[in-house]
């Protein structure tokens, strides 16, 4: 489509894919979405980005990117069907991280039809030099349906200065530390039978109850609650961690206490019989299992994972909790697990780590993001490489207390299990744990 054209657009659930080439000097881009009405957001929900992934009305989605070959896409997923009546414009737009548009080839936007994904618009690059943010298109009803627009509105002031414009309140940024090194994993160490420990971590003890004093009851007539505190400006900053620059400094980018979030989030790059071509629901989905070995400073080890409901504990150790089993991959959260930042001092090592559990026989034909999201400070995200071998597993990030910092480094690190031996065996021997394993289910 030529700068300023439209196009009819079927109102269904649509993929919006920004693609790219990469290369040595070439930035990254993101993707991002306002749904506006009256030329504006209605709030800051109305923001759709790597920092905001959903939409509270399930209309639009960022679902993250993908490296295939000589492309880089980073893709949205809009359903029309469920835009409220309110808004009348979807801005689609990318920005550059890390350097202008001039510098990012072959940049062009395509919209898809969810289903069967059939090509309903395409705009290539916009002859872009300086501009660190593009507004490239933008859907708009028009008698009772949807168009899109191809626009090619370039700015020079980063998302920042195109989410301003629209709205957004935006925080002040905050620039990324430089990358940490990360201490070698200890050599391994002779281990015996697959899945779950056959000596579970020591329990914490329990608290002892703590009897709540008697109080007077409340007064007849209740004060005037305070009005409700202003919502915190939408946080434009991230972490992405590449094979150049792997490690980052939680405490350097902010995320001090609290808890950090750990999200997987996985597609099929190819279709397959049974399956939709995407994760989510439907007969012969991949099932995918976040896993965390700890070690922790007073020398006690384990795993968290569905396999023998191993779940953790959020506020006894080990300080880590896995959020649930999502055995269809029919949520849109994938799967999570949660780490408190408060017991920074107990930890002495964490590895994160993914298993197959079924319906597929490797990581080949699956792509995955690794975000981590600290309630303070700036996300962590990286993408997984292509897998080239017959991995089950695959080791994708370990955190190390590092004088009382924890550092993350990106693993991204596919182990082929010899025959017999299961994965969590294969990643406990791979980086030194040395527990003992027993067979387990979930």
């Amino acid at each position: 489509m030529p700068k300023g054209s439209n196009a009819p657009v079927p109102t269904t659930a649509l993929r919006v894919e920004l693609g790219w080439r990469p290369g040595p000097s070439v930035p990254d881009a993101d993707a991002s979405a306002l749904l506006l009405a009256s030329g504006k957001v209605r709030s800051d929900g109305d923001f759709v980005f790597y920092n905001q992934p959903a939409h509270p009305s399930g209309a639009v989605r960022h679902e993250g990117k993908r490296t295939t070959g000589e492309r880089v896409t980073d893709t949205l997923l809009v359903d029309l069907t469920r835009v409220e009546g309110g808004i009348e414009r979807i801005v689609l737009a990318a920005s550059a991280d890390g350097g202008t548009f001039g510098q990012v080839p072959g940049l062009y936007i395509e919209v898809t039809e969810e289903a069967g994904g059939a090509v309903v618009a395409r705009f290539d690059s916009p002859g872009a030099t300086s501009e660190t943010a593009f507004l490239l298109g933008e859907f708009y009803r028009r008698q009772g349906g949807w168009k899109f627009r191809a626009v090619g509105q370039g700015y020079s002031s980063g998302l920042e200065g195109l989410a301003t414009d629209f709205g957004i309140t935006v925080d002040q940024p905050r620039h990324a530390a430089p990358p940490a090194s990360s201490p070698a994993a200890p050599p391994p160490a002779p281990l015996s039978p697959p899945l779950v420990p056959s000596t579970p971590p020591t329990p914490a003890t329990p608290p002892t109850p703590v009897v709540p004093p008697v109080t007077a009851p409340p007064p007849a007539t209740a004060p005037v609650p305070p009005p409700p505190a202003a919502a915190e400006p939408v946080r434009l900053s991230k972490v992405t961690l590449t094979k150049a620059a792997p490690s980052v400094s939680l405490a350097k980018q902010g995320g001090t206490s609290g808890a950090m979030r750990v999200n997987l989030n996985w597609q099929v790059r190819k279709q397959f019989p049974g399956r939709r071509g995407r994760w989510g629901g439907g007969q012969g989905d991949v099932d995918l299992d976040l896993c965390a070995l700890y070690e922790l400073a007073d020398g006690r080890k384990g795993v968290v994972q569905a396999l023998g409901n191993a779940f953790g504990s959020l506020h006894r150790p080990p300080y880590i909790h896995l959020d649930g089993d999502d055995r269809t991959g029919a949520t849109a959260s994938g799967e999570n697990l949660t780490v408190n930042l408060d017991h920074t001092r107990d930890f002495r090592r964490i590895l994160v780590f993914v298993t197959i559990y079924e319906g597929a026989t490797s990581f080949a034909d699956l792509h995955a993001t690794v975000t981590l999201r600290p309630q303070h400070g700036a996300p962590v995200d990286f993408s997984l490489d292509e897998c080239t071998v017959p991995s089950t597993v695959c080791a994708l990030a370990l955190i190390t207390n590092t004088g009382g910092d924890l550092v993350v480094r990106r693993e991204a690190r596919y182990l082929v299990p010899d025959r017999g031996v299961s994965p969590q065996r294969t990643i406990d021997r791979a980086y030194g744990w040395g527990m003992n394993w027993t067979p387990g289910r979930k």
